[in-house]
């Protein structure tokens, strides 16, 4: 038997029926019914009453009358108003204004016009009424006389009229009648082709100096502390995998 001091009256045992820890997966929990709602509501529990809102009949909405919510005022009867007399206070009427003789300095003489003294004509420029937007009449302009120039006249005398024509080149000096091409219409040829070609010379880019182009690294490049073939290297640690509490320890001595 093991050596162990045992606190408090739980000793370890096989457990009696399988649990959650026993199993990777998520286990049975997932697999319940629940117990909200109605739908698939778990039988072994209680289920609370339910209650949901129903539908507006039809026959509400052609109620167009209103209901005993609103407030009617007291002095309505079946028959209309009681006839209590009402009174309200009414804003202070404006004071009548009263006709105002005019003074001498009131007047104005220079402004009587034609009435006290010759004035001469004046005019003005009115508006274009709208008479003249849907009168279509043409104006003087918008007929079209025959023109007095050229051999087309139809009331008028023309003297004799001359045109300058092209060239034609039918049956003039330079007709080709060979159809032979001129000198331009043959494509000169390089000199070259036939003839010693001279040297030719052409400008390259610049070089680069001769030597070992392959990159190396720089003194920063290198990491001694990383370097473990020259020197003793610390132990590292890592997190193991965390195991369940109902696992059974392994036992090795056991009294036979």
């Amino acid at each position: 038997m093991s050596t162990d001091v045992w606190v408090g009256p739980w000793r370890p045992h096989r457990p009696r029926g399988p649990i959650a820890a026993l199993y990777s997966s998520p286990g049975p929990k997932y697999a319940l019914p629940g117990v909200t709602g109605t739908v698939y509501h778990d039988p072994r529990k209680f289920k609370a009453p339910a209650f949901s809102f129903g539908s507006r009949h039809w026959q509400y909405s052609k109620d167009c009358s209103p209901g005993p919510g609103y407030l009617v005022p007291a002095n309505i009867t079946r028959i209309g108003k009681d006839g209590t007399p009402a009174y309200s206070v009414y804003g202070r009427p404006k004071d009548p204004v009263l006709f105002q003789t005019p003074g001498p300095g009131r007047y104005s003489p220079e402004r009587s016009g034609k009435s006290a003294h010759y004035s001469a004509p004046a005019y003005s420029l009115s508006a274009r009424t709208k008479g003249f937007r849907n009168d279509q009449t043409p104006g003087p302009a918008a007929y079209m006389l025959p023109s007095v120039l050229g051999p087309h006249t139809v009331n008028k005398t023309s003297a004799p009229n001359f045109s300058l024509t092209g060239r034609s080149k039918i049956g003039s000096f330079h007709e080709d009648l060979q159809k032979t091409p001129g000198p331009g219409t043959y494509r000169v040829i390089d000199p070259c082709t036939y003839k010693y070609k001279p040297p030719q010379y052409s400008i390259t880019g610049r070089n680069g100096m001769p030597g070992d182009t392959t990159q190396k690294p720089g003194p920063g490049a290198h990491s001694p502390e990383r370097v473990t073939f020259t020197k003793y290297q610390s132990p590292r640690f890592s997190f193991g995998v965390r195991h369940s509490e109902y696992v059974a320890p392994l036992i090795v001595d056991v009294a036979e």
